[in-house]
């Protein structure tokens, strides 16, 4: 059965962006955040979004009226309680997701289903702090969630086969092509992806060719939309280390090792767009 009401933990990039897809779907939305204010910027953001839409056309304006209406702001994780589903997305850090798993068992009811947006961390982990690791699983949304087709869904071990199907209906539902795969770091896209950013800033620090050109190759010749460090800024480059050590924790391949330079640029808080500065300056970011 397709869960209908969603709820949110986090209202981030991401969860901003999974709740304006969930609502544009037709799901009623509940995104909960530490502070108030935090989830009704969230909730500005996605109004600015669907209007974007609207004006050009994408979407007819009621559609992004009815959407907007049916998100509900809150910094109380009991108005959680009611959902058929609940995803996680807060911080890539396995003890800041399991203390939000074991708050999230506590208050919804038994058959909410729990799903979490980590884009490399090990689900069953997550699945084992709760009374309900069956019901639980990765429902992994890509940045920007309201454009990109993919989601993975990801099986721990422990999920039910019913579990897995509620993720893969839902994310059905909201537009999106969804795949199952195995529950191992990176899954699919990251386990693939996150070597070659990697490789492109281990160009650059050979000085193979400067970093505007590594980019113009990438798009010249493979025809990528953009180049390895125009995305990096993109997803952030505190959480492109978070996965390269993940990815590098699981399987202990030198291949995995992040560049000395990533490590540097984030104690520096060169973080891509989000901080206004990464490989490339981003002004009144």
């Amino acid at each position: 059965m397709t869960p209908r009401t969603l709820g949110i933990v986090g209202s981030g990039i991401m969860g901003a962006g999974i709740a304006e897809c969930a609502a544009l779907a037709g799901h009623d939305v509940v995104l909960r955040s530490r502070e108030l204010t935090h989830c009704e910027e969230a909730i500005a953001r996605i109004r600015r979004s669907l209007a974007r839409r609207v004006e050009k056309g994408a979407i007819p304006a009621e559609a992004g009226e009815g959407a907007a209406a049916r998100i509900t702001a809150t910094s109380d994780m009991h108005d959680l309680a009611g959902c058929d589903l609940v995803i996680e997305s807060v911080v890539e850090d396995m003890a800041a997701k399991r203390h939000v798993f074991l708050e999230l068992d506590r208050i919804c009811g038994h058959d909410t289903l729990l799903g979490t947006n980590t884009s490399t961390l090990p689900i069953v982990e997550l699945a084992m702090a709760t009374t309900r690791p069956d019901k639980v699983c990765g429902i992994h949304f890509f940045n920007p969630a309201p454009v990109m087709e993919l989601v993975e869904i990801v099986r721990p071990i422990t999920a039910a086969d019913e579990t897995v199907e509620g993720a893969r209906s839902f994310a059905e539902a909201c537009g999106k092509k969804a795949i199952v795969v195995k529950d191992q770091a990176g899954f699919v896209v990251n386990a693939l992806l996150f070597p070659y950013l990697n490789n492109a800033v281990r160009l650059l620090e050979a000085q193979v060719a400067s970093m505007e050109d590594i980019d113009a190759a990438m798009k010249g010749a493979c025809g990528f939309p953009m180049g390895p460090f125009a995305l990096l800024d993109l997803v952030g480059l505190d959480t492109s280390l978070a996965i390269m050590d993940a990815l590098y924790e699981e399987h202990r391949d030198p291949n995995y090792a992040a560049v000395p330079r990533l490590r540097r640029m984030v104690a520096a808080h060169r973080l891509g767009r989000k901080s206004g500065e990464g490989f490339y300056p981003y002004p009144g970011s």
